[in-house]
């Protein structure tokens, strides 16, 4: 996966914002954008921050084969986003979850947006059939982020989860990137794709 991209086609992110590619060393700057999430929202369900290490681990693992990017001004990371393989076991490859973290002041100039696009677009020239996001339910604004790209809600599992003192919701929608017809394509690892 090429290194850097600049966010050259939207007026409403700054010219000094950059898309590219995250590493392990970059675990301080993206724990820093999730941290607050974890102290203050039902958008992650996880309840202790992870050490930088931990969080290292994490961003080797998903970079072994799915994309995990990061947005940056003047190098400090404002966003960042990922995919997984959204189950497990072997029959599922060819589903990904996506997850995203904005830092709250960059919230609503359209990073978010550039993130998730090119995030679908390499699962795309991945192989990927369907992708999906997680969401804690309430939240309008995540939902119709999602539906404006094309998602749909299949499901909601209500009351699945407990967090600062309430039970939540998570609702799953999904979006179809190609036919699930016959035998699915070869999966190829995102460092061979081109961020475009």
């Amino acid at each position: 996966m090429s290194n850097r991209i600049s966010d050259k086609n939207s007026d409403i992110i700054s010219n000094k914002i950059t898309l590219r590619a995250a590493t392990t060393k970059d675990a301080e700057g993206i724990l820093a954008v999730y941290i607050p999430y974890i102290l203050n929202t039902t958008i992650t369900y996880e309840y202790e921050i992870p050490i930088v290490e931990e969080f290292r681990e994490r961003i080797r693992k998903v970079t072994k084969f799915y994309p995990y990017l990061v947005c940056e001004e003047e190098g400090e990371i404002v966003g960042y986003a990922y995919a997984s393989q959204h189950l497990e076991r072997a029959a599922f490859q060819w589903g990904a979850e996506i997850s995203i973290y904005i830092k709250e002041s960059y919230h609503g100039n359209g990073i978010a947006a550039r993130l998730y696009d090119q995030i679908i677009d390499i699962l795309y020239k991945q192989g990927v059939y369907k992708v999906y996001a997680l969401i804690d339910s309430p939240n309008e604004k995540s939902e119709n982020f999602h539906i404006k790209r094309g998602f749909k809600e299949i499901g909601c599992l209500p009351n699945t989860a407990f967090k600062l003192g309430k039970w939540c919701n998570l609702k799953y929608y999904e979006k179809e990137l190609r036919e699930c017809e016959g035998t699915p394509v070869e999966l190829i690892a995102a460092k061979f794709i081109e961020l475009s």
